[in-house]
């Protein structure tokens, strides 16, 4: 779609429609693209000073993007088209947007065609990220649907001579009293949505809600069930070739030499490129490449200089490094408040987590095809937008020379690979025109060279007032920056190793509210006496990036754990002592809810390998609720942790899918579990060594937990709240609860792997009888 209107040309045949031909019947609505200036790495607060001329405040992301146009199309036979720039990966975000213009476009579901991140086509809403498409796009969608019903209620008004408020819209028409009706086919006009969003819209009444609410059949899990062309795995273009990169043995290695000539004679090679320490080998068949990229592996001469911290455990590493604190949150109560004074306890703790792997399970792959001086990119990224103005500064091109489509990718949860093999396959694809090719890593590509989530630290202190309750915290989070996404060349490893070398861009911490590594750092309890520093780390031993849910993940992880550990100093219930420091009614709510479902307060008592946890948070304090309440069962000879029970309750606001907001938070459960139980990046001086799934173990099906139910509060009418990130941390949190009840020592260091559980109970048997008896 272009933004430009056609100029008739003689010669062209093509007929130009008119306003009154399309109401005559005769074409379907013209639609122009017309997205205002934005720029994908802008901050909120650089978007929100660009747009302060443009009058009030538009509903999500319509802020960006203002023409109803560039979100909603409607053709003559009446199809509705509904765009995002919100990309699909897993979290059902296609099936409810479809429900939220279904719903207020009055249309029913299988009328509605969804186009998602694409950069020729679709707005520009940056990344998909944070728990942000529902509330982002699903708001701008649902507002923008509202209003162009109304629109078309309207112009079918002025053809009926009846005021708009004589008229309905339903099934895709609109009709008056007297049962004249109209079609939106019929009633569509060039231009007739080209105008911009209001402020507010005339949205639904909940209790007349049709599609939303209600549980509809995801449309992207047939293909992945029945083999079809679900992932950018799957792509197969006409004439496509197949590339496979060499890539360096480690950080910093730089290519001296190689010697490619026996390469290029092998059996269906095409093409050997090379720049600078960017090699690939090009062929006809998959596997033609595969071997190609071996025998150039052997033929390569490279010279390796990293120095990684060998042996290094989280905290001495991270203490090695220097922070630039920023005190993001302070709190100053009386100093007596609460009646603390020479009776008050004191506790301290420590947590930390490892570096962590994405661990998709199909390594990342994209389809490059330069033609007409355009390179097209079909992609698993999170930013279509994004990793476009990488390519284009890497390769020297116009950003319009340069086109992005997502296609989802088999798993990804944040920035993975995705976004470097799209460069490669653009990088392949100019020096080979005419040509489609499908650059697939291998699984030790990715394990080796995806940006990590990053190792992380927690230091924690508190006092207990004589009433129980927290009368000082004082907490401090080490992270390095949990964002490297594309925007400059240097975030893709392509334009790091091209002979024209571009550096990585520099490491930053991600703004509060909603943070980085101190995203979650500030607790949403109450707390008289409090101060959260984030310490950020701007060197990194290691290449990390976003990993899902950022640093919340360790953050609730510590705080949840450290409220259990007050809560046993001050002699309360858990969940008791969780709800006396609450005051956001919709969080207690939650807890409330998770403990009742689960039977907290006639539950097992803990000990002898079997035990019960509990946490709560609310994603970024501003995202969805999400409380646990977990049973496990400790295998005493080998360590190893099985999870049964696993209760969980979330707010996400207006909910528009159930179904899909408890695929969301039993997908989060499960991840969680696997990186605390399971998962860390493994290094040495020179190399990543986790390499493969067996120096790298995520959770098997015999690691699952036994049942997982998930309960929704819905909220009619309130704003949505994003709830894919919510369940990550009160998981982990609720796991090691637990496992401290079944055991009666807290373990601190993730990940709670058999093989520490068994370093602990071996450590408490050899203490002392008493322990034993206890275990």
């Amino acid at each position: 779609m272009s933004g430009r209107k056609r100029t008739p040309d003689p010669a062209d045949n093509t007929p130009v429609l008119t306003r009154r031909a399309v109401v005559g019947g005769a074409g379907a609505l013209i639609v122009s693209f017309t997205f205002a200036p934005g720029w994908a790495q802008e901050t909120g607060v650089e978007r929100r000073r660009r747009n302060e001329n443009a009058g009030p405040k538009l509903p999500g992301s319509l802020d960006n993007d203002p023409f109803l146009d560039a979100w909603i199309r409607v053709d003559s036979q009446g199809a509705v088209t509904a765009f995002t720039g919100k990309v699909e990966f897993g979290q059902g975000i296609k099936t409810a947007l479809l429900q939220v213009v279904a719903e207020e476009l009055e249309v029913a579901l299988e009328q509605v065609k969804l186009i998602t991140a694409d950069t020729a086509a679709t707005p520009n809403e940056g990344f998909t990220s944070g728990s942000h498409s529902v509330q982002d796009s699903g708001t701008a969608l649902r507002n923008a649907a509202a209003q162009v019903r109304d629109l078309l209620i309207a112009e079918a008004g002025a053809r009926f001579n009846v005021p708009a408020n004589q008229l309905r819209a339903e099934n895709g028409t609109v009709m008056d009293a007297g049962g004249r009706r109209l079609t939106y086919g019929e009633i569509v006009a060039p231009n007739l949505l080209h105008v911009r969003a209001q402020p507010t819209s005339a949205l639904k009444n909940p209790h007349d809600f049709k599609v939303m609410s209600r549980a509809v059949q995801r449309t992207d899990i047939p293909g992945k069930l029945t083999g079809g062309v679900a992932y950018v795995q799957d792509l197969r273009l006409p004439g496509m070739l197949h590339a496979r990169i060499v890539r360096p043995p480690g950080y910093g290695a730089k290519l001296k030499s190689i010697e490619a000539g026996a390469v290029e004679k092998m059996p269906g090679v095409v093409k050997i490129i090379r720049d600078g320490n960017f090699l690939a080998v090009v062929a006809r068949r998959e596997f033609q490449a595969i071997k190609g990229m071996r025998a150039l592996a052997e033929a390569a001469q490279w010279e390796e200089n990293a120095h990684l911290p060998k042996g290094t455990d989280v905290e001495t590493l991270l203490s090695s490094l220097t922070p630039k604190d920023t005190t993001i949150f302070e709190t100053k109560g009386a100093a007596d408040e609460g009646g603390a004074g020479a009776s008050a306890q004191s506790a301290a703790a420590t947590y930390t987590r490892p570096y962590l792997s994405h661990g998709s399970i199909g390594p990342s792959c994209a389809v490059g095809h330069f033609i007409d001086g355009t390179v097209t990119v079909w992609t698993h990224t999170q930013g279509v937008y994004p990793d476009r103005q990488a390519i284009a500064e890497m390769l020297g091109f116009a950003p319009e020379k340069v086109r992005c489509i997502h296609m989802e990718g088999s798993g990804c949860y944040g920035h993975n690979g995705a976004d470097d093999a799209a460069g490669d396959a653009a990088l392949i694809a100019v020096s080979m025109p005419g040509q489609p090719i499908r650059v697939q890593w291998m699984r030790e590509q990715e394990q080796a060279w995806e940006p990590f989530g990053p190792a992380m630290m927690a230091k924690v202190n508190a006092t207990l007032d004589a009433a129980g309750r927290i009368a000082s915290w004082n907490y401090g989070v080490w992270s390095n920056t949990h964002s490297m996404r594309p925007g400059p060349a240097g975030a893709l490893l392509a334009g790091q190793h091209m002979t024209r070398e571009f550096p990585p861009p520099v490491p930053r911490p991600l703004p509060q509210p909603e943070g980085g590594g101190d995203r979650n750092a500030i607790p949403l309890y109450v707390l008289p006496n409090a101060k959260v520093v984030h310490h950020f780390l701007p060197d990194m031993p290691l290449r990390v990036s976003a990993l899902r849910s950022l640093g919340a993940y360790l953050n609730i992880y510590s705080i949840e754990s450290f409220m259990d550990e007050l809560a046993l100093a001050a002699g309360a219930d858990p969940v008791e002592f969780r709800l006396k420091h609450l005051e956001d009614p919709r969080a207690a709510d939650v807890v409330r809810k998770a403990a009742e479902e689960f039977g907290w307060s006639t539950r097992e008592r803990g000990g002898r390998g079997r035990g019960c946890g509990f946490a709560f948070a609310r994603y970024k304090n501003l995202a969805a609720y999400c409380a646990i309440a977990m049973q496990i069962r400790v295998d005493l000879e080998r360590g190893h942790i099985s999870v049964g029970r696993v209760i969980a309750a979330v707010d996400a606001g207006q909910i528009i899918n159930p179904d899909g907001v408890c695929n969301q938070i039993e997908g989060a459960i499960v991840q969680s579990l696997s990186w605390t139980m399971f998962e860390s990046v493994s290094f040495d001086e020179a190399r990543i060594t986790s390499l493969d799934w067996t120096r790298y173990p995520i959770m098997r099906f015999d690691s699952v937990p036994e049942s997982v139910s998930v309960y929704p509060l819905d909220r009619p009418g309130r704003p949505f709240l994003g709830c894919g990130e919510a369940g990550q941390g009160p998981a982990a949190a609720a796991l090691a609860n637990a496992l401290a009840d079944a055991t009666g020592k807290r373990m601190r260091d993730l990940p709670l792997s058999p093989k520490r559980v068994k370093g602990m109970l071996t450590a408490m048997t050899h203490a002392a009888p008493s322990v034993r008896a206890a275990v």
